[in-house]
């Protein structure tokens, strides 16, 4: 990613009440073609809210969000995926019964032909759909390193393992757009910094642009472009990630104005 980069994902003014509640309050931040954009700040701050509305999950009540020129507000939860905006969540929502290829495929939903007729009658135009995304989902897991796990059922796996699988799952989108909400999550240390490592690559390596929302701040610092930081559903800092975190508001949001 480079300064000059284009931006990919455009968000102005964003403004959520729930009743008498500002869960959002204005804020806006941009992310960049190529880019690891952080975003932290204390529980209750908007980040999740903010994500909601991206994937669409939340109507804000006023503001605007566009990815790469495309108004994202018109689109519905279920089309968000082919505009090119992939999530995964802090817990991952794997189906145990399933095998890991099998929970992966599931990403590709979006993209059968003809849609649940077409699959109901098994028409050979799936099968040979079904046989590619099948490859696909393969050559994704090895790329994170799963492979030698693809045929195991879900349920039991360490939870560190059931994170990567999640994010297979999220990269069968092909999207443009990667929303990670605390990918580390229930991990230990040296699975928080392994998995750092396999998000900076897959930005490097696919020109994706991320959203990541995270309370560990050493990961946020090791693999974000810049950070946004939010309190009470305001924007207090952007910029640097190490700018970001001896910001005094930012400072004072995580330890208190005393601090």
């Amino acid at each position: 990613m480079t300064p000059s980069a284009p931006v990919l994902l455009d968000i102005r003014d964003l403004c959520v009440r729930f009743g008498g509640i500002a869960a959002l309050d204005g804020p806006s931040l941009a992310v960049r073609q190529g880019e690891i954009c952080g975003l932290i700040g204390p529980n209750g701050a908007g980040k999740t809210t903010l994500f909601n509305c991206v994937s669409r999950l939340h109507q804000p009540d006023s503001g605007s969000i566009t990815l790469g020129g495309q108004d994202l507000l018109r689109l519905r939860a279920d089309q968000i995926a082919g505009a090119g905006v992939a999530r995964t969540f802090q817990s991952p929502g794997l189906f145990t019964s399933l095998t890991v290829v099998e929970n992966v495929l599931v990403g590709a939903y979006h993209r059968t032909p003809g849609g649940l007729g077409a699959a109901t009658l098994a028409l050979p135009s799936v099968a040979r759909h079904e046989r590619r995304q099948r490859v696909r989902a393969m050559a994704v897991l090895d790329e994170l390193g799963l492979a030698d796990v693809a045929d195991r059922v879900a349920a039991g796996l360490p939870f560190g393992t059931l994170k990567r699988v999640e994010l297979a799952r999220a990269l069968m989108c092909d999207p443009r757009l990667l929303l990670l909400d605390e990918p580390a999550n229930g991990l230990i240390h040296g699975e928080v910094m392994e998995l750092a490592a396999v998000i900076a690559t897959l930005c490097r390596e696919r020109g994706l642009s991320v959203l990541l929302v995270e309370h560990h701040m050493a990961m946020v610092m090791a693999v974000s472009h810049h950070v946004v930081a939010l309190n009470f559903g305001r924007k207090i800092a952007d910029g640097a990630p190490e700018e970001v975190r001896a910001h005094p508001d930012v400072v004072a949001a995580y330890l208190g104005s005393a601090a």
